[in-house]
């Protein structure tokens, strides 16, 4: 049996599957991103994660990604948190992006575009070189990501307010809708006061929906959000000489048809969304098995 840890930006999930990846048991968390809530709460919800999900039961490996905590610069942390639960199995630190392209591909090979709150390309070559663009975060990149999208919604309501939005839309209204507020000096405080990229983010829908009932400027937004992931997609390809038939999506923002996802399609010659076999945290047990059976 394999233990799978996805700890994403907003949750911890950790499942243990047999060889077939068929799901035994399963336990769910908060977020794990030390760079939100810092190591030592991360590490003790981790640990509380894979104790309720093992209940005894006998791991023959752990495959485990954590955003803000990349194998790139936490290996380490990684392994100790999971080894004074679990001392004496392999441990395969991983990253957030990895598992999401080994759970969507089930191999170790392809490209995932991500997107969700935050957005990032990653690969593999199938000699095992990988290469990552995008992942910086919502302060040094994550263009085109959720939060990106919602940024732009925002920026909408501030710029009507300032006169300077020449373009004619219902956005900034529909901000003021959502953020409760009644005027744009409010916004200030609904930013600011509480602020998190994950609350930014849920304006994206705003922008994805007034996109679909035909919104000019809102549209324009899903255009750009669309080119650059398109971008990050294209990026890692050239670096890695993979091709399109080997790109997989992972992330909210492309988990269905909406203005965004269909001008990615259209932005790199899919005709199709790509198949997705299992969510990142199975990928994460996969990715494990994986390991073992290489080394």
């Amino acid at each position: 049996m394999w233990l799978g840890i996805d700890g994403g930006g907003s949750n911890l999930r950790v499942v243990v599957v047999d060889d077939a990846m068929q799901i035994i048991a399963s336990a769910t968390g908060e977020s794990v991103n030390p760079n939100s809530v810092g190591r030592d709460i991360a590490a003790q919800r981790i640990r509380a994660g894979i104790a309720s999900a093992i209940d005894g039961l006998q791991i023959s490996g752990v495959g485990i990604g954590v955003a803000g905590a990349s194998a790139r610069h936490s290996a380490d942390w990684l392994m100790d948190v999971v080894r004074t639960v679990l001392p004496d199995v392999p441990v395969f630190p991983s990253s957030d992006e990895e598992i999401a392209l080994v759970g969507a591909r089930g191999a170790l090979n392809g490209v995932v575009l991500i997107a969700g709150t935050g957005s990032a390309a990653y690969g593999i070559h199938p000699s095992g070189e990988t290469f990552r663009a995008g992942g910086w975060g919502y302060l040094l990149g994550d263009e085109g990501s959720g939060y990106w999208i919602g940024l732009q919604a925002a920026k909408a309501l501030t710029l009507h307010a300032d006169q300077r939005l020449d373009a004619k839309t219902n956005l900034p209204e529909l901000v003021m809708t959502a953020a409760e507020i009644t005027s744009a000096d409010e916004m200030i405080r609904w930013v600011y006061g509480d602020f998190k990229p994950s609350k930014i983010a849920t304006l994206a829908r705003i922008v994805l929906e007034a996109a679909s009932a035909g919104d000019a400027y809102a549209i324009e937004i899903c255009q750009l959000a669309a080119k650059h992931l398109a971008e990050l997609v294209r990026h890692v390809q050239h670096q890695l000489n993979l091709s399109t038939e080997h790109i997989v999506f992972a992330g909210g923002l492309l988990s269905e048809e909406n203005p965004v996802s269909v001008q990615v399609l259209n932005d790199l010659g899919l005709t199709q969304f790509p198949i997705t076999r299992y969510p990142p945290v199975i990928g994460a047990a996969l990715l494990a098995k994986l390991r073992c059976h290489v080394n």
